[in-house]
Formats: structure tokens, C-alpha cells, sequence
């Protein structure tokens, strides 16, 4: 009884025998190798067996090895094709790519390393195709279902921006005028440029724009104009025809069709080139894209919302960034705060956060002590919330207890200036005058530091600054950090 394989299937087709045999001891490891000297032999495998990837030599004597594997794509269209050669002529491996899609031109002499991994990802890319084929009859037998469970989430997502636009705030925040302007704008099909530095939450801003609209029902997808060069981005954003570029094996579908009656978000639009910003200006003036590799144009119904933490009008003055493409862009403008400039957010910001963190790493904490957020008060927070939700993460897999304290911050967030101290440290702080005062500034503040991440535990911390117990006393009582003391309690807040 023949055993059945479980290893992927491979047909190797050479007229060479010697090429045969080289190949199948390289391969016969991994794959379940057939050989097939002519295209006879190897039609008659392909109808007998599942074959997953073929590897045909190009110079066969009775066809090249491009149109016999033209011949497989039109019988057996799910088999990947590939082509090994000694030869490297251009219009075989433009024929190869455009006639019979092939998924790699193999050149010889072949490096066996090389060769084995090229080919795993050749099965891989067969049971992807396989699986998609199997969710699509899927789908097909169940549109309803489908339909109704992406309502439902699109409805969620709508309900949740609805609510509060998914912006985090206190009641009295600067970001609650924004968020006004937002849900004022967000109705009227207009573009809209939202500024503000980098990590203040402008995408987050976009997508309460697109859920508040009348395209909330419709796709929002988003693109980061300053992470491509102007080929790639033009590619993912307008889609291309098979054969406009080595590589496009297929016509794939840009980003603007795909989000047809929703919205665009272009984030980093302020990195776009020159060049590209033409291209740009003509889908907003025209609504038409050209695919690259066509000669024919389509007509697209997006909005765009764009992003920039640069200021365009500077960079307009400077004529890097175009004057009509810029009020295009900016019929609308929204301005998102700095988090320095909405500390009073700060504490509900890091409770979200810290939810969203623990969901994430599956770690339970009860919240923060008043302590640390009063510290994370203290500091401006260049990378605005962000670098806040990095700040947590570390907190979080750093404690050890059921709270999260002022100890376990980075040392660059506990020992930034304090805004708010008692009335000795504020005197100390605002001084301009001699070194002493200002050196005993200095002084309170890293004592305050050191007894912050000692807990306040006094004799740790009169160890590692090198004072005495008594000395380290008399110093709390001269700077008034003895009442600083008091006011932390042990008082958690916990997350709601």
C-alpha cells in the first residue's frame, strides 16, 4: 500500500536527467518531488496528482517553459508556476511575468538555500490561496450573517465616536472645544487638515470626523504619506495594471477605490514630494485617479482628511509644499493641543490607557497612587500621548505589587520640575539670584526624587544621597518637603 505524503507537492520539469536528479536530491527533504523530462510526462502528473508548485525548466523541446505554463494557467490555475532557467533574457521574463504569471524567474546556476526558500513560500502562497478560496464559499453561503455582523460593528464604532469622539478628557480640557469643532465639521463634505505635533492623537481625530459623517457607513482607511517613496506611495494610493513595474504580477486596486464613499486619511502629508503633491492636487480637484501602467482614469468618491506636524503655510512660504494643494487640503483646519498643554487630562488619560494595556498583556493592577499621577502631572511629555501609553506599558510590566507608584516611572519623568510644590520649594524655583539659593533648588528637587523612589523610606534614601538619617531630616524640614510627604497618601485611584 502506497503511503500517502505529507509533505507539499512539487513537479519538476527538465529535459536534462542530470538537472533532474540535482533538483530532486536538493528538494526530496522537504517537498514531495515528481520529475517530468518532457511536457507529456508532466501533464499526465498534473492529471493524476495535486500538485502544488511547478518548477519548469525554460528551454524544453517541445515548448518553452513559459507557454507550457501559459497552457497550466488556463487548466490548472491554482498551481503556482515558476520558471528555471540558465538563460536571463529580458523578453522571456517579461513574457514569463505577463503571460503565465509567474511567481519567480529562477536563474542558473541556482544556490540550493536560496532555491528551498523560495519555494516554502511558494506553498505557503498555495494554502493561502486555498484557505481564501474556502472563506469566500463561506461568505457566499452566509451573506446575511456577514452583512449583520459588519453593520453591527460599524454601528458600535459609530456609537463609541458618537458618544465622545473617543477622545479622552477631563471636563474642563482644551480638547473640548476641539472636539466641538470636530462634530461641527464632521456632517459637511469638506476636506479637512488636522495639525498638531507628532503622537496628540490625529488619527484618532480623523476617525471622529469620518464616524460622526454620512459616510460613517462606508470604508476609512489610512495611509502614511511620509513612511513611502513617491512609486510605492503612488502605487498603494492610485493601484496599478499587471506589468507596470517588476513585481506586479497582477492589477491590484489603490487605496482610493477601495475606500469609494468613505474617507482617506493622509497622514504625514506634509513629507509628500513635489512631484507627487501634482498628482494629489488632481484627485481633489477632478476625482479621478490613473492606476499606474493604464492609460485610463477613474472617478473616485472620497473624502480626504489630512494630517501634518509641520506647518504648511511656513512650508508653502518656502515653496516646498503647494499653495493650491494646501487650501485644497485646508477648507477645514483643526488644531490638536500638545498634552503638555492639557496636564489636566493626564490622570484620566493614563486610567484609559493603563485599561487598554492591561486588556493587552493580560495583567491585572488595582490603578495608581495620587503620587504618581501628580508626578506624571509635573512632566511635558515631548512625545504627548504616546510616549504617555509607552510610560504605562513600562509601569505596568515593571510592578511588582497591586499599584502602580511613583517609583516605577522612568527617571526622565520623575525628575522633571515640579509645577506645583510648597510655598519654600515655588520661592526656590523662581529665584534668579545667587548660586546658593539656586544650588538649594537643586538640591530639594533630587531629594525629593531620591525619597520618591525609595518610597519615601527615609533611611534608603539618606544612604544613597550620603547623609544622615538626622541630616536628611532637618533638610525635608528646611524645604518643606516634610508636608509634600503628608499630602501623599497611600490613596489609590483606581481604574473605573
Amino acid at each position: 500500500m502506497t503511503r500517502m505524503s505529507t509533505l507539499p507537492t512539487i513537479l519538476v520539469v527538465d529535459d536534462e536527467v542530470r538537472s533532474l536528479e540535482t533538483l530532486q536530491r536538493t528538494l526530496d527533504d522537504d517537498f514531495d518531488v515528481k520529475t517530468a523530462a518532457t511536457i507529456g510526462e508532466a501533464e499526465r502528473i498534473l492529471e493524476h496528482e495535486w500538485v502544488q508548485v511547478i518548477l519548469c525548466d525554460q528551454r524544453m523541446p517541445e515548448m518553452t517553459g513559459v507557454e507550457f505554463l501559459q497552457h497550466v494557467r488556463e487548466k490548472w490555475p491554482d498551481v503556482i508556476r515558476m520558471v528555471i532557467s540558465g538563460y536571463t533574457d529580458a523578453t522571456d521574463i517579461i513574457s514569463a511575468v505577463n503571460d503565465a504569471g509567474i511567481y519567480q524567474y529562477i536563474t542558473k546556476p541556482w544556490q540550493p538555500d536560496h532555491l528551498l526558500l523560495t519555494l516554502k513560500n511558494a506553498t505557503s502562497m498555495f494554502e493561502l490561496q486555498r484557505q481564501n478560496e474556502a472563506l469566500s464559499i463561506e461568505l457566499k453561503m452566509m451573506p446575511g450573517q456577514v452583512n449583520a455582523s459588519l453593520s453591527d460593528k460599524r454601528e458600535q464604532l459609530r456609537r463609541n465616536y458618537d458618544h465622545d469622539d473617543g477622545i479622552v478628557r477631563s471636563p474642563g480640557s482644551p480638547m473640548n472645544g476641539v472636539c466641538e469643532h470636530i462634530r461641527q465639521v464632521a456632517p459637511y463634505d469638506v476636506s479637512v487638515l488636522i495639525m498638531g505635533e507628532s503622537g496628540t492623537g490625529k488619527e484618532l481625530g480623523a476617525r471622529a470626523l469620518h464616524y460622526n459623517s454620512l459616510r460613517w457607513d462606508k470604508p476609512f482607511v489610512v495611509e502614511n504619506c511620509g513612511a513611502l517613496p513617491d512609486e510605492l506611495l503612488e502605487s498603494e494610493l492610485f493601484g496599478y495594471k499587471r506589468g507596470a513595474f517588476t513585481g506586479a504580477v497582477e492589477d491590484r486596486i489603490g487605496l482610493f477605490e477601495r475606500a469609494n464613499g468613505g474617507t482617506v486619511f493622509l497622514d504625514e502629508i506634509g513629507e509628500v514630494s513635489p512631484a507627487f503633491q501634482v498628482k494629489l492636487l488632481r484627485v481633489l480637484q477632478e476625482g479621478e485617479i490613473r492606476p499606474l501602467g493604464s492609460s485610463r482614469t477613474r472617478n473616485v468618491d472620497v473624502r480626504i482628511i489630512a494630517a501634518t506636524n509641520k506647518d504648511l503655510e511656513e512650508e508653502v512660504n518656502a515653496g516646498r509644499f503647494r499653495e493650491d494643494l494646501y487650501y485644497r487640503l485646508a477648507t477645514v483646519t483643526v488644531n490638536m493641543p500638545a498634552l503638555r498643554q492639557r496636564r489636566q487630562d493626564i490622570p484620566e488619560l493614563a486610567v484609559a490607557l493603563l485599561e487598554k494595556t492591561m486588556q493587552h498583556l493580560g495583567k491585572q493592577v488595582q490603578g495608581f497612587t495620587n503620587e504618581a499621577l501628580a508626578c506624571m502631572q509635573d512632566y511635558h511629555w515631548p512625545g504627548n500621548v504616546r510616549e504617555l501609553q509607552n510610560e504605562v506599558s513600562h509601569m505596568l510590566v515593571t510592578c511588582r505589587g497591586d499599584q502602580l507608584g511613583a517609583d516605577l516611572l522612568s527617571a526622565r519623568v520623575l525628575r522633571a520640575a515640579p509645577r506645583q510644590e510648597s510655598p519654600l520649594m515655588e520661592s526656590l524655583a523662581e529665584i534668579d539670584g545667587s548660586l546658593k539659593d539656586r544650588v538649594e533648588a537643586l538640591e530639594a528637587r533630587i531629594i525629593k526624587e531620591t525619597l520618591i523612589r525609595h518610597r519615601w523610606n527615609k533611611s534608603r534614601a539618606a544612604n544613597e544621597l550620603g547623609l544622615s538619617r538626622v541630616g536628611l531630616r532637618n533638610k525635608l524640614e528646611r524645604y518643606g518637603l516634610e508636608k509634600v510627604e503628608q499630602l501623599r497618601s497611600p490613596e489609590r485611584v483606581a481604574v473605573q
